[in-house]
Formats: C-alpha cells, sequence, structure tokens
C-alpha cells in the first residue's frame, strides 16, 4: 500500500498540546540504570561462550584450516570454518556477504573471520583459538583506493570486472563501479563564469565510534528454527541476508533486537551472528558472541575513504555557472560504500542548472565499510563548501550570503531527478545570517570563524506496526524499527496526539521480526517519519472503531458520533452520555489496528553550521570555541531529541575532521584498534552546541515533520575547514585536520597571521 495519509496531510491551523513539547523518554531511566536489556545482556540456560579467530594479514590466500586440536579441547562444543557455511558463488551480493562473514578462498583485510569456536568458558575459547592452524600464502596488499585503481595493483576479486566504464577491459579490477549523474551544459556553464576554482581533497576512513561493541545470543531450537537476538538497526533485512547464505528459510529465523548502545550506521550488516548461528546448529546450545573493541576496529565497517576533485564556477554578481566533481570512495574488501549518495548530493542545495558528477567505488585491503550519518556524503561535502568559500572569497562576497544567493527552493529539480516540494533551506540561510552568533566580533590571534551549509534527502520506505487499546483504555504500540535515537518517545507523542489521551497512557515495545510485517533498517533518518505514519494510522483506525462501536451504542450512525480527548459523544447536545475508550473496550473488547504502508513523502532537510575554533601553532591543536547548528525539523516532534540529533551530528563532525583516522602499518595492519590510540572528542573538547530549530512543514507528514538525524553531520567538516582558513590563512585539503597536518600547513605556508 502506498501512504494513505498523504491527502490529509499537514494541518498548519491544528492545535497541538504534546507533539512538539519535550517529555521525559520512558525508557530512559531503564538505560541509565542498567535495567535495558543490551546485546551482551541475555543469558540462556546452557549457553556458550562464542569467539572468532582472525587473519594477521591483509591478503593471503587460506589453503588449509586444521581444527583437530581444538575440537580435541575439553570443554569445546563446537568449531565452524568455511567449510560450514553452503557454497554461494562470488560476485553475487550473497557471495560477498558470506565471504566478509566468513572469509573463504582468501582472507582480504586484517581482522577478516577465519574460524569460530564455542566453548563452556572464555577462558577455554580463547585456547582453543590458538589451537587452530591455518595455513596462509601471503599475497600483496593494498590500502588506498587511487594506488588499487592503478596499473598492476594487486587484484582482490579475480571476478570483478568494472560496471559503468565504456570500453572497459575484460579483465580483473578492484573497480566496482563508476556511476555519473549530470544536468544542464557543464562546460558551457564554466564559460559563463567569471571565477572558476578548482581543488583537490582527501579524507580517512573512520569509525562509528559506538560505544557498545556487536554482540548477539544464537539458538538453533530442536525444532530447527534459528533464534537470534542481537544490536542491530535492521532485524527484518538481516532476518533475509541470513537465509540467503544459510540456506534456511526465513519463516524459520526470529530475530528479536536488543537495546542499542550507539549505531549510527555502523550495525546494520552482519557480522558474528551467523557464526553464533552455525556454532549452535553445531553445539546444540545457545552461543553468545561479544566482540572486543580490537574485533570492532578490525573487522566492523568504517566510514569510506574519499578522494574528490571539485571544481565550481561563479559570476561576480555571486551566481553559481556550473559544477564538476569527480570522487574515489574506498569501500574494503566488498562493495557498500553508498558512494552513489555523494554524487547525487553533494551540489544538491543550490540552484544549480549546469552539474556534473562522477563516483566510483573501489575495493581494498580494509574492512568492508558501513554507513555512518549521511554515508557517503560529508567527505565529499568538505570539498564543496570549501571550495564555496573560496569562491566567496575572490568575489569578495559574505559565504552565507553567496550561498542564499544560490539557495534551491521549492520547485527545483535535482541533478538525480526529484522536484522539490516546500523546503526550508532559505529560512535557514537566513536565520544563521540574523543569529548573534554569526553577527559576534570572532577576532584574535589563530582565531578563524567558518560556515557550511548541507543537505540529506531523508528516507521512508516499507513500514509496519500496531496499536492496541487494552482494557482500562490504555494503548500500546507495537512498532517495527528498532529504536536507536529514542523514537518510541515520538511514536508515543503521536499516538497520544492523535488519540487525545495522556501521553503516559500509551507505551511501545519493539517488535521482533514475527509479529509485524516487513520493516526496512532504521536508517536514514526514516524512522520517526515513516513510523509516525504508521502510528498516526493506526490510531485514525482506532478512532474509527471506537466511533463504530459508540454508534452502535446508542442506535445511530457513525456520522452522529464524535471523539474527542478519549471520548465518543452524540454530535447533538443531549442524550446518552459520552463513553470513555475504556468502556467502548470492556463492551467490545480490545481494539487492535494494524497497517502496513510503502511510506513516501519524506521531505528534505539543511542545515547551516558556524564555528569558531583557535589553532594553536605551537602544537597544531584546535580549540573549538563555539558551535552552532541552524537545521529544519520541518516539524519538531519532540524539542529536546531533535536538539540532541543537531548536537551529537556536530560532535562526531568534529572528531572527524580534527583527529579520527584509520592508520595502518606498511604491513597492511591496523595500528591503532582501540579508543587509546583512535583519538575521539570528549566532552572536554566542545564547546555546548548551540541547537537552533527551523520549522518549514513537510506537507507529506500528518504533523509535518522531516528526518534530522543526517544532516547534522554534513557540514560539520567543512565549518571547521573555514574556520581554520580564517584562522592561520592556509586551507587544509585533507582530513583530519589532525595536529601533524596543521603544522606542517603552517611550516609549508612560511607565513604568520598577526
Amino acid at each position: 500500500m502506498t501512504n494513505i495519509l498523504e491527502e490529509s496531510g499537514f494541518d498548519p491551523n491544528r492545535k497541538l498540546r504534546i507533539v512538539g513539547t519535550s517529555p521525559v523518554k520512558p525508557d530512559g531511566r531503564d538505560k541509565v540504570t542498567g535495567r535495558a536489556k543490551f546485546g551482551a545482556d541475555l543469558a540462556l540456560p546452557g549457553m556458550l561462550v562464542g569467539k572468532v579467530l582472525r587473519s594477521p594479514h591483509p591478503h593471503a590466500i587460506i589453503k588449509f584450516i586444521d581444527t583437530s586440536r581444538a575440537q580435541a579441547l575439553p570443554g569445546v562444543m563446537a568449531v565452524v570454518t568455511r567449510d560450514d557455511f553452503p557454497e554461494i558463488p562470488p560476485g553475487t551480493g550473497e557471495g560477498d556477504l558470506t565471504r566478509n562473514v566468513m572469509a573463504r578462498e582468501k582472507a582480504l583485510y586484517d581482522g577478516h573471520a577465519v574460524a569460530a569456536v564455542a566453548a563452556t568458558s572464555e577462558s577455554i575459547a580463547k585456547q582453543a583459538l590458538k589451537l587452530i592452524r591455518v595455513d596462509y600464502e601471503k599475497l600483496p596488499h593494498v590500502i588506498d583506493a587511487v594506488e588499487a585503481m592503478a596499473p598492476g595493483a594487486p587484484i582482490l576479486h579475480e571476478h570483478l570486472r568494472a560496471e559503468g566504464i565504456k570500453g572497459a577491459e575484460d579483465k580483473p579490477t578492484n573497480v566496482v563501479e563508476r556511476q555519473e549523474f549530470r544536468m544542464g551544459d557543464v562546460e558551457a556553464g564554466f564559460r559563463e563564469a567569471d571565477v572558476v576554482i578548482e581543488r583537490e581533497f582527501r579524507t580517512c576512513p573512520i569509525h562509528q565510534g559506538y560505544i557498545e561493541p556487536q554482540a548477539c545470543v544464537a539458538n538453533w531450537t530442536k525444532a530447527g528454527r534459528v533464534e537470534l537476538w542481537c544490536c542491530t538497526q535492521a532485524h527484518f533485512g538481516m532476518r533475509d541476508n541470513l537465509a540467503s547464505i544459510l540456506d534456511i528459510p526465513k519463516e524459520e529465523i526470529c530475530i528479536t533486537g536488543a537495546e542499542i548502545g550507539g549505531a549510527f550506521g555502523g550495525k546494520t550488516i552482519m557480522y558474528a551472528e551467523p557464526l553464533a548461528i552455525q556454532l549452535s546448529r553445531k553445539a546444540k546450545r545457545p552461543v553468545r558472541i561479544v566482540l572486543n573493541r580490537n574485533e570492532v576496529f578490525r573487522a566492523t565497517g568504517p566510514v569510506s575513504g574519499t578522494h574528490s576533485r571539485i571544481k565550481m564556477g561563479v559570476t561576480r554578481s555571486g551566481r553559481f555557472t556550473a559544477a564538476e566533481a569527480e570522487m574515489v570512495y574506498q569501500c574494503g574488501a566488498f562493495t557498500g560504500s553508498m558512494y552513489y549518495n555523494g554524487a547525487q548530493t553533494m551540489f544538491t542545495r543550490y540552484d544549480l542548472k549546469n552539474a556534473k558528477a562522477v563516483a566510483y567505488e573501489v575495493v581494498s585491503n580494509r574492512p568492508k565499510v558501513n554507513a555512518f550519518r549521511a554515508p557517503g556524503v560529508p567527505p565529499v561535502v568538505f570539498g564543496v563548501e570549501s571550495v564555496v568559500d573560496e569562491l566567496a572569497k575572490a568575489i569578495g562576497m559574505d559565504p552565507l550570503e553567496l550561498r542564499l544567493k544560490n539557495a534551491a527552493t521549492e520547485g527545483y529539480t535535482t541533478i538525480y531527478g526529484e522536484t522539490f516540494g516546500p523546503i526550508g533551506f532559505v529560512e535557514t540561510l537566513e536565520a544563521a545570517m540574523k543569529h548573534e552568533h554569526y553577527r559576534a566580533p570572532h577576532s584574535g590571534p589563530n582565531c578563524g570563524r567558518g560556515v557550511a551549509a548541507g543537505f540529506w534527502w531523508n528516507r521512508a520506505g516499507d513500514t509496519s506496526g500496531k496499536l492496541r487499546i487494552t482494557a482500562d483504555g490504555s494503548v500500546n504500540l507495537l512498532l517495527g524499527t528498532i529504536d536507536i535515537g529514542g523514537s518510541r518517545v515520538s511514536m508515543c507523542m503521536m499516538a497520544a496526539e492523535e488519540l487525545g489521551i495522556p501521553l503516559e497512557r500509551v507505551s511501545a515495545v519493539i517488535a521482533n521480526t514475527d509479529q509485524v510485517s516487513y520493516n526496512r533498517l532504521t536508517a536514514g533518518s526514516r524512522v520517526t517519519f515513516s513510523s509516525g505514519i504508521i502510528v498516526v494510522d493506526c490510531a485514525r483506525q482506532a478512532i474509527a472503531e471506537l466511533r463504530r462501536r459508540a454508534a452502535a451504542a446508542w442506535n445511530v450512525s457513525e456520522q452522529e458520533v464524535v471523539y474527542e480527548d478519549g471520548t465518543c459523544r452524540l454530535a447533538r447536545a443531549g442524550g446518552a452520555a459520552p463513553l470513555s475508550m475504556a468502556e467502548l473496550v470492556k463492551r467490545g473488547g480490545p481494539i487492535s489496528c494494524s497497517s502496513t504502508l510503502a511510506v513516501t513523502g519524506a521531505g528534505p532537510g539543511f542545515g547551516v553550521h558556524i564555528v569558531d575554533l583557535e589553532v594553536d601553532r605551537e602544537t597544531g591543536g584546535v580549540k573549538i570555541l563555539r558551535y552552532t547548528v541552524v537545521e529544519d525539523a520541518g516539524k519538531a516532534i519532540n524539542r529536546h531529541q531533535v536538539e540532541g540529533q543537531y548536537q551529537s551530528g556536530a560532535a562526531q563532525g568534529v572528531g572527524w575532521a580534527l583527529n579520527e583516522e584509520y592508520i595502518y602499518g606498511e604491513d597492511g595492519r591496523l595500528q591503532n584498534p582501540s579508543f587509546l590510540d583512535y583519538r575521539m572528542p570528549v566532552a572536554s573538547d566542545l564547546p555546548m552546541i548551540e541547537a537552533v530549530i527551523i520549522e518549514v512543514p513537510n506537507p507529506k507528514h500528518p504533523y509535518g515533520l522531516r528526518g534530522v538525524g543526517e544532516v547534522p553531520v554534513v557540514p560539520t567538516l567543512a565549518a571547521i575547514a573555514n574556520a581554520i582558513t580564517s584562522a592561520i590563512g592556509v586551507r587544509p585539503y585533507e582530513l583530519p585536520m589532525s595536529p601533524p597536518r596543521l603544522l606542517k600547513l603552517i611550516e609549508t605556508a612560511g607565513t604568520s597571521k598577526s
């Protein structure tokens, strides 16, 4: 079904009592006191400990694996290797999935799983790993994506042929695909420009940095049914993928999503779950696998590293005439970088008539990349917004004024073919320009101010859920989308608003894959929008049923019954006494409503960041002095949560911009797989980040909301780069802008800013 609520849409005159407030999250106390059950908290009778053996080599043929000594160790109940997984040909989606879960012909990165054991204790499991003998034939490796494209580079997959490249030779390559998006006449556009600037940029892979490592408990029952508990953003997608690579009917797999201690896109695919299932199958007992931090860094998905070339033209009056980009995305050993996101969105917020974006995805001997807020977009927007700032300086125009002059508005058709409805980019820019932060002085030795803008289209898709009114008139929601950012309270707020009842009377739980129909993953800033549509649909079904019951009780037509504030009454004065929800449920039994929709209409989001910082010329350190995020939420359902999304996106972007990176040695092994060596921002690294909520309603949602989780990280890298340029007079073209790199920049420039 399509979104049946779009016709009613958003009512700007509706008076709201709950939506738009900031109630305390009902599940917050359980999370901070330890009562909530996270991935590693579940314990089943007879449960075994699972551990994974990982390759120490970035690229090696696996000649053979001898597990006999491990299997003979007392307390070891099962050992699995590549031989315990169905044979799936390489070069297919399922083939890549199964080879990432467990190395088959070759180990393709440092940390690639090659075997797993289940034992009665952790110490026995660790001892068993040491007894497994793997005979490797080491191969040359390649870590950098550009180097992986060069002639003579080590080839990861003999079957791989580049897609999207005309005239490409029929021979093995590391290029997965080339995609191109274009509009207008780019060459003519550049001829119209008075100023053309072309620059190259580089960003390093970073990790999502969630506190909770991946964890799961698998139980292969006597009936041959798989029960799996895990911290995932995509329990339905995981179910379907498990069915594909393990050759199990998906109806025989039930996945329950645990609470998640952070994800940010990094828990959308499988890692240890298939291993735990196969171990449970052989041991005939439940198996729990909890990754340690070393494994998280070495074997779960970081963000793509990128190389990009950005070219833009502008007239003296401040109109962009053309834009062009070429990007290379490193995807690790297997595809998954979502490089096309960057090509489609990097220029999308500006009213460009002539644009071209070409993106390549390239494999290398690193772990398979995974999503991270606005996957694929912040690294290339770093380049675009840096060039935009250079263009503003070249023509002597205020950087926000230049962005406002070129801002996309309703009716603009993007490079990927979408025509915008009502959007809030202009309003967001205007609010930033009027904000006290932007108007305040920022001069000082080695201090600078930077701005940048960002866009994310937001997602929707297949979503389902249920609503039940119980005998006491309370309401239970059964949601099909995993809660990773506090979405439950927002769903309860919308249900309470629709039904006109206190928020305290509504509760929500997350369904397992047996309880509701298919749901797309929790990602792309889609959940509050999509599940909100489901909740509103169910609530309106429930109201219709309450009116039917009241009409039957009074022997009148449904048109004569009015529902408001949890009560049905007659439209005409006098007559029967009103009937409450509880009374109507008692008369006819519990009311249960369900909704399954292919939700559409997610409104795109736009944001502008302003940052002040100070650079220490002696150490290369950067201190963030002040940070403001201005973003269009459409309508903030829970204002505190929206502010938290703005702040957290900016905070993660600060780490991305200044310190975080994967560092590999010449041996192809990761050198900083711990939080001791992988530098993430802590509270002392950040000021209080001010969040300014702009509300330009999305007409395709009953409450006008837009997704807010992705946009806040998109402008951060560029805003900080522009502020550093302002502070030291030298522009950084590489991320992270760590102290060694900044010192080198300063030394190379050979000048000081007075």
